[in-house]
């Protein structure tokens, strides 16, 4: 990545440098007592001056005088757009001369810059100092950088390539709060802006997440607001731990940061039976762009942890096939670090790409989110990372998301000779503001195996089209369609209510029948946020409910399940559920407070060795094993109540790498009606302290 960025910047280079030709449109640079010359003298005027001021300036070092050298050095300079001389490359022999050249220029004053065609611009140039000095119009003059005669243009552009590059680099500007890059989702960072993008009147399209830097730009001045919380402290270690990136370079054509990434905490679990929980993550974050149209961010984790004792067995029973222990949830596969922890190694990155202001490319590997809640019943962000290719477009009041997934089965009956079942996802999401208040969104999502060699379905690679004709094409159990819609309301700029409903079969008989029938396979979500609650700025209050029925995303063809590596694509919990969530969330400068609380009804299977039924809460149990085709209700099978309750707090260290000190503090009551050796009734309480560099969310509420 390094040579491919080096070599393009050499090319552009190489295109501004030798394409100053002198032409009627040029003007060159003009010292004030040149600036009554006629325009045809003005370049000989540029070279008397200064000829006249190296020559009364320049101080030959001692060592040459004492050594009697006799020679020539050259000095490549350019006068920038705003006049001033810059260095680029001395060539002498004695580095004493490179010194003295370097302090003489430095000494010149600055002048009326060149123009070209009206506009102030860069010219730059070469100059033969011969040593002993030689009065000026005598031997020494400028010319233009291409046409040096002491040294060959292929060796003075090897030589001078370097030092070109340095002059090139300017101070850090924050670039990538304008950029086409991601802003890491987690749902506390984006708490800061979630009220500026949901306006009344705005014309922002608030589901489709990550956003782009840009896309928020337009609503919320990222670097002002991260401006105001720059502490004090002017030396290079209070600058890189509380303000700024660890690297960072910037030049005219490209930028990039480099950054550490840290989890570590420690933390006790009260229901287990080992001493403490902890997490030790390390990594590094890189993002940049090459010129105004491409981005590249990328971030790779190696971490080992052990967690509560509830959280540790839900991973374990996410187990893949083979010999590693667990999947961490939202995380991936894990090996055994020790006696009870897990190593678990992480890797994300994309490019973005946008070739015309209303279209946005990004192909990499990472996650992605629909909606506007703290659950999604589209696509959400609680499973593994995973390849994907998605394609924004907006236009007028409309934006239209386009995502391809490759996704991953990874259970033992659906290996084949040791390798993992391929499947794939697309889906579509059509977001328009119908009005000032009103969004409507309209979403499809379809999942296909690899079966009879089928591959990337090439039919599913068109953007424009309905996924549920295209599944009866190519056969009933071809794929796995669902389709969905969503609506916010803007009731003010303080209140947004949002909702979303899940399709995934449609029988109008059997919804007319009211006999509940298992072939009623929907969920629905509705919920409201409100900013600055109760006239208390930085104050979001959110409440959101839940209720998806049995064998929704699920499949007879358990395979085409809506999931990915053991974890739901949509909700955590899967299907056959109620949910209702309270979320509060403050910020004051750096500091912030988190609050949520889960009150849940879950159906859960019994244990399969007595009982072989499935009730719909497992989505990768197939539904050709309910218990009936009719009396079908949410909380069926396994009855569990579930309360989870959460307080956070810390402080914001970085606002550059979003580096936080925190405390965790969770409350888990989990009480099914029949304990299993997967669902056990459990009441814990975990505590955890940390220092985190927060780029995704993590969720702990199973």
């Amino acid at each position: 990545m390094k040579k491919f960025v080096l070599l393009i910047f050499l090319f552009l280079f190489q295109i501004l440098v030798f394409s100053q030709d002198q032409s009627e449109y040029e003007k060159p640079p003009v010292f004030p007592d040149c600036e009554s010359q006629a325009f045809e003298n003005l370049r000989r005027c540029f070279n008397d001056q200064l000829s006249q001021l190296i020559y009364n300036n320049f101080k030959v070092p001692q060592i040459v005088e004492d050594e009697n050298y006799e020679g020539q050095m050259v000095v490549l300079f350019e006068v920038d757009a705003q006049g001033n001389f810059v260095v680029l490359y001395v060539d002498a022999i004695y580095d004493e001369l490179k010194t003295a050249a370097r302090l003489v220029f430095a000494e010149l004053p600055k002048i009326t810059p060149a123009t070209y065609n009206g506009k102030s611009t860069y010219k730059q140039y070469s100059y033969i100092i011969n040593i002993p000095l030689t009065a000026p119009g005598a031997d020494s003059a400028t010319e233009d950088a291409k046409t040096v005669n002491a040294i060959s243009e292929i060796e003075r552009n090897a030589k001078m390539e370097i030092d070109s590059i340095n002059a090139s680099i300017k101070p850090y500007e924050n670039k990538e709060y304008k950029s086409l890059l991601n802003i890491p989702f987690s749902h506390q960072n984006y708490s800061r802006f979630d009220r500026a993008m949901n306006l009344v009147g705005s014309n922002s399209h608030s589901a489709s997440k990550p956003y782009s830097y840009e896309s928020v730009a337009r609503y919320y001045d990222l670097d002002a607001a991260n401006e105001a919380l720059k502490k004090g402290g002017s030396s290079w270690g209070s600058r890189k731990l509380f303000n700024e990136h660890l690297v960072s370079l910037q030049s005219k054509s490209y930028w990039f940061t480099i950054d550490p990434i840290f989890d570590l905490q420690v933390g006790k679990d009260g229901d287990a039976d080992f001493n403490s929980t902890f997490n030790n993550t390390r990594g590094i974050y890189i993002q940049g762009e090459l010129g105004k149209k491409l981005g590249f961010s990328a971030s790779v984790y190696e971490s080992q942890g052990r967690f509560a004792q509830y959280f540790n067995q839900y991973a374990e029973s996410l187990k893949a096939f083979g010999p590693d222990p667990a999947i961490i949830p939202g995380r991936g596969i894990a090996k055994r670090f020790k006696d009870d922890a897990y190593d678990y190694p992480v890797a994300e990155a994309y490019l973005s790409y946008s070739p015309a202001d209303f279209i946005n490319i990004q192909f990499g590997h990472g996650k992605n989110f629909i909606g506007d809640g703290y659950r999604s019943l589209f696509v959400s962000d609680v499973a593994s990372p995973s390849p994907f290719f998605k394609l924004n477009t907006k236009f007028w009041k409309i934006q239209y998301t386009n995502t391809w997934t490759w996704l991953k089965d990874v259970r033992p009956e659906v290996t084949e000779d040791g390798a993992f079942l391929s499947k794939y996802m697309a889906n579509h999401y059509l977001s328009w503001n119908v009005s000032k208040r009103l969004n409507i969104g309209l979403f499809e999502s379809v999942i296909w195996s690899n079966a009879n060699d089928r591959g990337f379905d090439i039919n599913y690679l068109n953007p424009i089209i309905f996924y549920r004709a295209i599944e009866f094409e190519t056969g009933q159990d071809a794929g796995n369609a669902v389709v969905g819609a969503s609506a916010k309301y803007k009731w003010n700029d303080n209140v947004n209510i949002y909702s979303q409903f899940i399709l995934d079969e449609f029988s109008i008989n059997d919804i007319k029948g009211g006999d509940k029938s298992w072939k009623n396979k929907y969920g629905y979500q509705i919920g409201f946020k409100y900013y600055n609650a109760f006239k208390l700025k930085n104050l979001m209050l959110q409440m959101e409910y839940n209720r998806v029925r049995p064998y929704t995303y699920s499949h007879n063809t358990i395979v085409l399940n809506y999931a990915h590596n053991n974890q739901s694509m949509a909700h955590l919990w899967g299907a056959n559920f109620s949910e209702a969530i309270i979320v509060g969330r403050y910020n004051y400068k750096r500091w912030f407070a988190d609050a949520k609380f889960v009150f849940g009804k879950r159906g859960l299977d019994f244990d399969p060795d007595t009982d072989m039924i499935a009730y719909g809460g497992d989505i990768f149990t197939s539904e050709n094993d309910r218990p009936s085709d009719t009396g079908i209700t949410v909380g069926q099978g396994n009855t569990t109540n579930v309360f989870h309750a959460e307080l956070q707090t810390g402080y914001l260290l970085n606002p550059a790498t979003n580096l936080k000190l925190f405390a965790y503090l969770s409350y888990r009551n989990f009480n099914p009606e029949a304990e299993t050796l997967i669902n056990f009734d459990n009441s814990t309480v975990w505590f955890s302290l940390g220092l985190r560099t927060d780029l995704f969310n993590w969720y702990f509420d199973f």
